[in-house]
């Protein structure tokens, strides 16, 4: 499975990075916003994108809505994983088409279980 990692942290990219490996993942794109993590679902194939919401330049929410817009990106599943638990954050973010909601900080188990899940309904 192809992961696109798309966060203005790279602390935050390497800690989901390594997390995903540990949980058995080898395959990471990354992307610093949501232009960048654009321009990487344009240049190859991604099964799973998680993708932060507070981000310079494009937040994920545009991102997000951006990428439903494309023929590569109608379906591929989106976490997001975010500071942002409000309730209507959570369901602004499942509006512009993510498929599932991760609050930071998380664990290794969270993280596989919302993989799962997602994964399960692409």
């Amino acid at each position: 499975m192809r992961f696109l990692i798309v966060d203005d942290s790279s602390t935050m990219r390497r800690i989901i990075i390594n997390t995903l490996t540990k949980l058995g993942y080898e395959t990471f794109l990354e992307a610093g916003n949501g232009r960048e993590g654009l321009d990487r679902m344009g240049a190859a194939q991604v099964d799973l994108v998680i993708t932060d919401w507070n981000m310079p330049e494009m937040n994920g929410i545009d991102f997000v809505r951006s990428l439903r817009a494309t023929p590569q990106g109608k379906s591929v599943p989106v976490l997001m994983v975010t500071t942002n638990a409000a309730n209507a954050d959570v369901a602004e973010a499942l509006k512009a088409g993510v498929n599932n909601y991760v609050v930071k900080p998380f664990t290794a188990d969270t993280l596989k279980e919302k993989i799962n899940a997602v994964a399960s309904h692409a």
